[in-house]
């Protein structure tokens, strides 16, 4: 929960009281090429599931009949958000393909290999996991078609059964 940011003065003439930072929440940037965000997050909810909580669009386009062209859009995936943005709206960034960067998200699913599957299916890249990443638990990874790299865990999801016969009357 976000806190107000208020800064309140004494009747008595002293000095004001400043509020505390708070930080409300921390989102992951994914930076695409210019005018994929529209086929990023149509990669997104297709692959993931992810929902669009929110758009931007670009203010001027050459003809009103044109469709108009997404900046950025807030994805939920998960139970957490993250926001995919046309790197031409950003002077001085680059794309997860370019430059060499490295963009890995880890993704806990209960069935690793649909999770794979289904992201293929909807054009990522299937990526041999490493030893190493298999000791630490990982057991999946795919690379998207914009440079982001996709690491699957198993998380077991319980089922959560009630039983009549502890019930209390």
């Amino acid at each position: 929960m976000a806190q107000e940011d208020v800064t309140a003065t004494a009747t008595n003439g002293a000095a004001p009281v400043e509020t505390p930072l708070v930080f409300t929440e921390i989102k992951q940037m994914l930076i695409v090429e210019a005018q994929k965000v529209g086929d990023a997050v149509t990669f997104y909810k297709s692959a993931f599931g992810a929902i669009e909580s929110g758009h931007s669009l670009y203010p001027k386009r050459k003809l009103d009949q044109e469709l108009p062209h997404v900046l950025s859009s807030e994805l939920n995936l998960a139970g957490s958000s993250f926001v995919v943005c046309d790197v031409s709206s950003l002077p001085g960034f680059s794309t997860a393909k370019s430059e060499g960067s490295r963009v890995n998200h880890l993704l806990g699913t209960n069935n690793v290999e649909a999770a794979v599957a289904k992201a293929v299916d909807a054009g990522a890249v299937k990526v041999e996991v490493t030893e190493a990443e298999v000791e630490l638990g990982f057991k999946g990874k795919v690379t998207d078609p914009f440079g982001v790299t996709w690491i699957f865990e198993e998380k077991k999801t319980e089922n959560v059964v009630e039983n009549d016969e502890n019930k209390e009357v």
